[in-house]
């Protein structure tokens, strides 16, 4: 049973299933993303829940205040959330408000009278070349089993010189590796096409090589020591393996390879659009934020060395 069921009645709780099952079929929003907006929306209703005294209907979402909603907001910060949270979690709650709306179920503006939390803009934090270049070279060298050793630099690899996310790295299949190019699924099984530079293919030719199991076609191709699905987990660890050896930050992550593709490529000449499209970004405005980061890189370099800085 899903965790709202005990904060709403029935015809609420069929609806709440509703609106989830028509972002995933309408919108084909990933599994993490509808994941966050089925916690958001259960967070509330169990708000509501308390604040009110008894589960949630239809009609008490009409009733709402904008005072209720402050409430709720409140009640988030103290727990911790940051704007940039708090401010998806209005997001989602609107969205669903919409749904009802559409459904002549409810007719309540009260979200759209709130002001959603000021975004503090957060910049990707980047390794330089040689962090990168070192952090998968390092691998081979903490790891005693040479397949393993070489898995873990291959998908490291895949998120440093092709930029990707470390899900979209261990999704790679066989039948999605070409001479000079690969094909990865990205959110909401978006379909793009990433160059393959030598050195990452070099590194997935060494890995299948020396991998003990040989997965069909059409299954990932990453695998762990006893031939299932190799773990993100696994890969984060290895990084905080990596890490400690190479003093690095906690910042550094599979995550801050990716981050380091984009930024390094602009550094060099790179155009928005193309690292938009190689990124797999929806939205040009998600890549703009390493020009950003970039200029940022310019000011702190020439306050360094400039006599007058």
């Amino acid at each position: 049973m899903s965790d709202f069921a005990f904060a709403t009645d029935e015809t609420t709780r069929a609806q709440i299933t509703n609106w989830l099952n028509a972002l995933m079929s309408m919108r084909r929003l990933s599994k993490p993303t509808l994941e966050a907006y089925q916690r958001d929306i259960t967070q509330f209703m169990a708000f509501l829940t308390s604040h009110f005294g008894q589960p949630v209907t239809l009609e008490m979402l009409q009733n709402l205040h904008t005072r209720d909603i402050r409430s709720f907001m409140a009640m988030r910060r103290q727990k911790g959330i940051g704007p940039r949270s708090l401010a998806r979690q209005i997001s989602a709650l609107k969205n669903f408000f919409t749904f009802l709306e559409r459904q002549n179920l409810i007719n309540n503006q009260v979200l759209h009278l709130i002001k959603a939390p000021k975004k503090t803009a957060s910049l990707p934090k980047a390794l330089t070349i040689n962090e990168a270049k070192n952090t998968i070279a390092m691998t081979n060298d903490l790891e005693a089993r040479p397949w393993v050793a070489a898995r873990d630099m291959a998908v490291l690899s895949l998120c440093y010189g092709a930029g990707l996310r470390i899900s979209e790295a261990l999704a790679i299949c066989a039948q999605d590796l070409n001479e000079g190019a690969l094909r990865v699924k990205g959110k909401g099984n978006k379909i793009r096409m990433v160059p393959l530079i030598a050195p990452v293919r070099q590194a997935i030719n060494t890995y299948l090589e020396s991998c003990p199991f040989k997965p069909a076609g059409h299954e990932p191709i990453f695998r762990g020591v006893r031939g299932g699905v190799l773990s993100p987990r696994l890969i984060q660890q290895r990084m905080v393996q990596l890490r400690s050896a190479l003093g690095l930050p906690p910042s550094a992550s599979p995550h801050a390879l990716r981050h380091s593709f984009a930024t390094h490529l602009l550094g060099n000449g790179g155009d928005l659009r193309t690292i938009q499209e190689l990124l797999g970004h929806a939205s040009l405005s998600s890549t703009q934020i390493y020009t950003r980061m970039d200029s940022e890189h310019l000011l702190n370099a020439f306050q360094k060395a400039h006599p007058r800085a």
